[in-house]
């Protein structure tokens, strides 16, 4: 879904400027499609439009706000484009996010506590 968004943004761009339409979008501006190699950009590209959408759907459901899972993503397209670069094989996803789940929830507790300590504070001052 966020890829259609991005090509229809790219299209209306295009047409306002009497451009060509591009062929990758706005997210071959990105520094980590940059950095692949030619021959790897299209597949990097796809990779990373995939890890964006999973990234959105984590924020959007997601009770506490943490930015565990950006990290973790954001490792593994570094990792993807070490691979392309090096062979070096790169982690699981179901390795990667049962570290971020585990990760996230240690945050959540956190987070938790200091919001209850706020709220605490908060009423004594209602109080007074």
């Amino acid at each position: 879904m966020p890829s259609v968004c991005l090509w229809e943004l790219c299209v209306d761009i295009a047409l306002k400027t009497r451009g060509n339409t591009p062929k990758y979008g706005l997210i071959f501006h990105s520094t980590f499609i940059g950095r692949a190699a030619a021959k790897n950009k299209g597949r990097i590209s796809r990779y990373l439009a995939n890890k964006c959408s999973i990234a959105s759907r984590i924020d959007c459901f997601s009770e506490v706000p943490t930015s565990v899972f950006g990290e973790k993503l954001r490792e593994q397209v570094e990792e993807r484009l070490s691979f392309y670069e090096t062979g070096e094989i790169p982690r699981k996803n179901l390795e990667v996010m049962k570290e971020a789940m585990v990760q996230a929830e240690e945050a959540a507790v956190e987070i938790t506590r200091k919001l209850e300590k706020q709220e605490k504070k908060r009423l004594k001052k209602e109080k007074k």
